[in-house]
């Protein structure tokens, strides 16, 4: 089995927490863990799944799978800076736990998504700009931490696609099993297929 869920903003990726929204307040399949965590404070697609081979495949570094986020970011960089700050964030940055690189890195306009509760201020949102980061690895706040290496704090971070699968047709909470042939996509090849803006 193989889901798709939208994760909302403030929810946990975990199943139970005494205090705090988790997975099991939307997720009601049982035997099914998420193949690899969102932060809190992030929003967008999560998979989860109940095979451990399909699992390990989503989420190790070592396959490699694409993963695409929407960040909205302090500031809006002109064309030189941008070119300065993606070639930075292509040859990698230097964090604490390593060298982290991104695929690909470019400018977006404001992408049609739900509003967050609660939303980025209006005077923050008004100074900001949105960039499309894709990886292949997916260490711990690891988009926020890269912008922030280069002086673009995150203001609103969403994952927008993992693999082959992308959150279209998917509202903030919503949840949905996928075709067989999406597991074995996956399973018999990552793909590093570039994303597509959303279709709504």
């Amino acid at each position: 089995m193989l889901i798709r869920f939208y994760k909302p903003y403030g929810v946990l990726s975990q199943f139970r927490d005494p205090t705090r929204p988790t997975l099991g307040d939307y997720i009601k399949q049982s035997g099914v863990y998420p193949a690899g965590r969102l932060d809190m404070d992030s929003e967008g697609l999560m998979l989860l799944t109940d095979e451990g081979a399909l699992q390990a495949r989503i989420s190790q570094p070592r396959s490699k799978t694409l993963k695409v986020y929407w960040a909205q970011v302090e500031g809006q960089p002109g064309a030189a800076e941008f070119d300065s700050v993606r070639s930075t964030l292509l040859k990698g940055v230097e964090l604490k736990d390593g060298l982290a690189q991104a695929v690909d890195v470019r400018r977006m306009p404001p992408p049609d998504l739900p509003q967050r509760q609660p939303p980025v201020t209006p005077h923050r949102a008004a100074r900001s700009s949105w960039l499309e980061v894709n990886l292949v690895s997916g260490r711990n706040r690891q988009v926020r931490r890269m912008l922030a290496a280069v002086g673009l704090p995150v203001l609103r971070l969403l994952r927008y696609q993992i693999g082959p699968v992308n959150l279209d047709g998917l509202e903030p909470g919503e949840s949905e099993p996928l075709p067989a042939g999406v597991r074995d996509q996956i399973l018999s090849s990552p793909t590093r297929r570039r994303a597509r803006g959303p279709r709504r």
